[in-house]
């Protein structure tokens, strides 16, 4: 079967994770910012944006050129075969970036690769003297220039895999469901402890836990671009699909909880877990972080606190960081693990953090403090 080079693009900070995904699923890969490349048939496109959990896109590498003129730039996307890509009723809008390249009109190599595909196509379809009519499934092509470097990739997934289907609702700054699976995958949690996410909102930290939990894709309940092209077809579609179904364990028990201040959050998360199928996993409940207590143990908190990034909200928010700090004191089996752009995070919550990690929420800088708790025991072997 043929095979591609894929791109799973990433926010920054997050690259090594997207790859330990793409490992898993059985492919070698190389890392690069804001990237994650890999070789891969057309099954390998359908299962990527299937499970790929953190990534926000799927693409194919169509052609990689050096490109100094319009002429250049023109030939060389002319010199690929596009009919292996692209059906006669296509409909391929190109969009692009340029960056430190001599060609740095973007409108204009938009429009250069798009009438060179054209040419390519009328010729490959032999209708050299009509329209080619954008009628069909949409291939939405990108023309990518850096140092002079083009990079044509064809964008496999549609939507960005952020969206995963499930969202009814949310609040001011929902957080990306790919952020949020990243940060899950970056603590030291399985599923058969308890999970806490004390500030929950619309609900999607909890969620992306009870699918990493479960082993439920993330993409099992939307539609991707690339469904619709003919060279993928729906069998092989229906075949990762059935995988998605085999590979789910339903039955692992879990104990994941939701808390938020606001009400109304509460229930839009509670919304959100029942379009997911999940509402039976997840517990919501209104309460104020400064209450929470358990007597479970060895259980593992996540979460993306307020960071009083607002006028007039920082005491307030830094308050609830020494809440929190108090709360959470007496938790020593527990691991706590929290998002915030806030740099006297630290300070208020009483204690130095394990580690810290960059990261990106959407473009606030932040960082995951990480609080490991003790190890649990080893289950004794009969």
């Amino acid at each position: 079967m043929k095979t591609f080079k894929l791109i799973a693009t990433a926010p920054m900070g997050i690259e090594a994770i997207v790859a330990k995904e793409v490992r898993a699923l059985g492919y070698d890969c190389t890392v690069d910012n804001g990237k994650v490349v890999f070789e891969g048939d057309a099954l390998a496109i359908c299962r990527a944006n299937l499970w790929l959990r953190t990534a926000d896109r799927v693409k194919i590498q169509a052609a990689e050129f050096t490109a100094k003129t319009f002429d250049e730039l023109f030939e060389k996307t002319k010199a690929i075969d596009w009919s292996s890509f692209l059906p006669e009723n296509a409909k391929f809008p190109v969009t692009g970036k340029s960056v430190k390249s001599v060609l740095a009109s973007v409108p204009d190599c938009q429009r250069i690769v798009k009438k060179a595909i054209a040419e390519k196509l009328k010729t490959q379809y032999q209708k050299q003297n009509e329209w080619l009519e954008e009628t069909g499934p949409e291939y939405k092509l990108e023309i990518s220039l850096l140092k002079d470097k083009a990079v044509i990739t064809l964008d496999s997934s549609g939507a960005g895999l952020h969206k995963r289907g499930y969202r009814a609702g949310q609040g001011e700054a929902p957080l990306k469901e790919t952020l949020a699976a990243a940060l899950i995958l970056l603590t030291n949690w399985t599923p058969d402890r308890p999970f806490v996410d004390p500030f929950c909102g619309s609900g999607t930290i909890p969620i992306e836990a009870a699918l990493i939990g479960q082993n439920i894709a993330p993409g099992f309940n939307r539609e991707f671009a690339s469904e619709k092209w003919e060279w993928i077809g729906k069998e092989l579609w229906n075949k990762a699909r059935m995988e998605v179904e085999e590979k789910a364990n339903y039955d692992q028990p879990l104990s994941i909880y939701g808390y938020d201040i606001d009400h109304r959050m509460v229930e839009i998360a509670k919304a959100n877990a029942e379009e997911a199928g999940l509402a039976d996993l997840i517990e919501f409940k209104q309460m104020q972080v400064k209450d929470f207590t358990t007597k479970e143990e060895y259980g593992v908190i996540v979460g993306n606190p307020p960071y009083g990034e607002r006028l007039g909200e920082k005491e307030e928010v830094e308050n609830m960081y020494k809440d929190m700090g108090h709360a959470f004191a007496e938790l020593d089996t527990w691991s706590v693990y929290m998002l915030t752009s806030n740099e006297r995070f630290e300070e208020c919550y009483g204690k130095k953090a394990t580690k810290k990690r960059k990261l990106f929420n959407g473009f606030i800088k932040t960082d995951y403090y990480q609080y490991w708790g003790k190890r649990p025991p080893k289950a004794k072997k009969d």
